[in-house]
């Protein structure tokens, strides 16, 4: 594919050693499965990624999930990993978790995991299909394997949030899922914080379902140049709405950053550094 014209993909190409590229992981990195436990990296994610990572300030995947799972996952069978591109950071739980260099940081669990753990299996009795994720610290319930998923998702949705209430807990709606999970941190605040640790002087945020709304926000208000990507699908067309480039998925993501590769490794590319 061909970059569309924007000022913020301007930015990036005119100086990369500027520019941080945030990315969703499931979704966006991955295609969408109905289980989770097997939504493996696409297999053209990690080479691009390796390929685009020398040339900008920093590659930051920020995801609901755990680091190490997205690195379990980002695995491609007799080719790269994630764990192989270089530099790369993994802020996890929505940036309460961070990996980068082989080390990962984190708190202590929330203790209201527990009330989650012994009571959402109740909540969901009854609907054939629901399944429940255990995150460390978060914990999801998906309804993709019912009958009516739709109709199963906002079944859930009230006794849900009463439970994330009791537990002290927030609620991230998602494609097919309800996640519990610590409030205090979002994905826009995550890659707000990591923009001003890097300095950054521009910036580009790919996702594809509601928690990444806010990773949308924090690049509106960066105060730096900066292009928001969606990872195009017919189940969420909220951030479709506020993107400046919409791809098709997975498969577009790759394209798209292997064309921002191809014209970054052009001598008219400056800022290096």
């Amino acid at each position: 594919m061909t970059l569309p014209a924007h000022a913020g993909l301007d930015a990036i190409v005119s100086d990369p050693a500027g520019a941080v590229i945030g990315l969703d992981y499931d979704g966006t990195l991955s295609p969408i499965v109905p289980d989770p436990a097997t939504a493996r990296v696409h297999p053209g994610v990690p080479g691009v990624l390796a390929a685009l990572a020398p040339l900008v300030r920093a590659v930051v995947i920020v995801t609901g999930r755990p680091p190490r799972t997205a690195l379990a996952l980002g695995e491609v069978p007799g080719g790269p990993s994630l764990a192989d591109v270089p530099g790369l950071v993994i802020l996890g739980h929505y940036g309460l978790e961070r990996w980068e260099d082989g080390r990962l940081t984190a708190p202590p669990p929330p203790p209201g995991l527990d009330l989650v753990r012994a009571r959402l299996p109740e909540l969901a009795r009854g609907l054939d299909g629901v399944w429940i994720e255990d995150k460390d610290r978060a914990v999801a319930v998906h309804t993709r394997r019912c009958a009516d998923p739709a109709g199963a998702l906002e079944a859930l949705r009230g006794p849900v949030a009463a439970l994330a209430e009791e537990a002290g807990l927030a609620v991230e709606p998602g494609r097919m899922v309800l996640e519990l999970r610590p409030a205090g941190m979002d994905k826009g605040q995550a890659l707000s914080a990591f923009l001003a640790e890097r300095n950054a002087r521009s910036v580009m945020f790919v996702g594809d379902d509601l928690g990444d709304l806010a990773a949308f926000g924090a690049v509106e208000s960066a105060g730096v140049p900066g292009v928001r990507v969606c990872s195009g699908s017919t189940e969420v067309t909220a951030l479709a709405e506020r993107a400046d480039v919409v791809v098709d998925g997975p498969d577009g993501v790759v394209a798209f950053l292997g064309d921002l590769v191809a014209r970054l490794g052009k001598p008219s590319a400056s800022g290096r550094a």
